[in-house]
């Protein structure tokens, strides 16, 4: 089955990191009863800014529903941190093998 990441820009202000990375975690550990992943990374020099990489089975992304603690997480962290629309994308994995052959 073809993979999945999705990608959003994050903004957090100083206040609310704690409780942000604390919700992140534990969808993390949530997202982890699916099969799916979450990375999160930090920018280096512009405080408060992130970016969250959710993985997995396109299934996953795009047919399933979520549970109801991812959901509930999801409007958590949404009320602590700015989730930037029009910078949250889905890629579809692109299978090497399959590339390769129509090229």
């Amino acid at each position: 089955m073809a993979r999945a990441l999705s990608v959003a820009r994050v903004t957090v202000g100083p206040e609310r990191e704690g409780e942000y990375l604390a919700l992140v975690r534990d969808l993390a550990s949530a997202l982890h009863q699916r099969g799916q992943h979450l990375w999160l990374f930090r920018h280096p020099s512009d405080t408060g800014a992130f970016l969250e990489f959710r993985e997995g089975d396109s299934a996953s992304h795009t047919l399933r529903a979520p549970t109801g603690e991812e959901s509930r997480l999801a409007t958590e962290l949404r009320r602590v941190a700015a989730y930037d629309a029009a910078a949250e994308e889905l890629w579809l994995e692109v299978p090497l093998a399959e590339a390769h052959e129509s090229s």
